[in-house]
């Protein structure tokens, strides 16, 4: 156990919340010792939510978002456009784009990029089953919502070369979104111009 901590209890516990992203011990510390300013019940109602989060916790089984059912509410709404699918990386990309107001069709969650040197390949992410969707007929676009960074790229161009037959017109987001930005860090206006001015992914290369 480090010096500066005179209790194990401590120490467990901010160790185990300094694994979250983002969080190193100073804040980690910092964090635990206000909990334990606060009421017993705080701490308590938090612990229950995350166990509660962790245990029940599902994944649409069409896009792939975050769900508590079988669908998720975007893929369930009849109001959405279902003829157009807006792929992205993770389910944060699903509540950014969300926040444009520019969005009203479903989504596709490939939980990942295509990246070699990680050893992720197009097995490890949902790319099968975004074709398998497309297939099943009904979706007229697809909408490369990916980051603009080599990673994204590369998975913009396995999913257009394994689309490309399919007939259904394939777009990515203007390049309003600067070379080497990730999707979650984009602002919303500029992402939400991207969407709406969005063009024809085989136009890249013609450039």
């Amino acid at each position: 156990m480090d010096k500066e901590f005179s209790s194990t209890l401590l120490e467990n516990a901010v160790s185990a919340l300094a694994t979250l992203p983002g969080i190193g011990r100073k804040t980690s510390l910092r964090l635990i010792l206000h909990l334990l300013r606060q009421d017993e019940s705080v701490a308590v109602d938090l612990g229950e939510a995350i166990i509660k989060l962790r245990k029940e916790i599902r994944y649409c089984r069409m896009c792939h978002n975050i769900s508590e059912a079988d669908l998720c509410p975007i893929c369930s709404n009849p109001s959405r456009d279902a003829s157009t699918i807006c792929v992205v990386e993770n389910v944060k990309d699903v509540m950014v784009v969300e926040n444009t107001r520019q969005y009203n069709g479903l989504y596709h969650v490939l939980g990942g990029l295509i990246s070699p040197m990680d050893g992720v390949g197009p097995q490890d992410i949902e790319i099968g089953s975004l074709v398998e969707r497309v297939n099943a007929g009904g979706v007229d676009e697809v909408v490369l919502a990916l980051s603009a960074t080599m990673e994204g790229d590369t998975t913009n161009f396995y999913i257009y070369r394994k689309l490309a037959d399919t007939g259904v017109r394939i777009t990515m987001l203007a390049r309003g979104v600067a070379i080497g930005n990730e999707i979650e860090y984009t602002d919303e206006v500029t992402l939400g111009r991207s969407i709406v001015n969005r063009t024809l992914f085989s136009d890249t290369f013609k450039k």
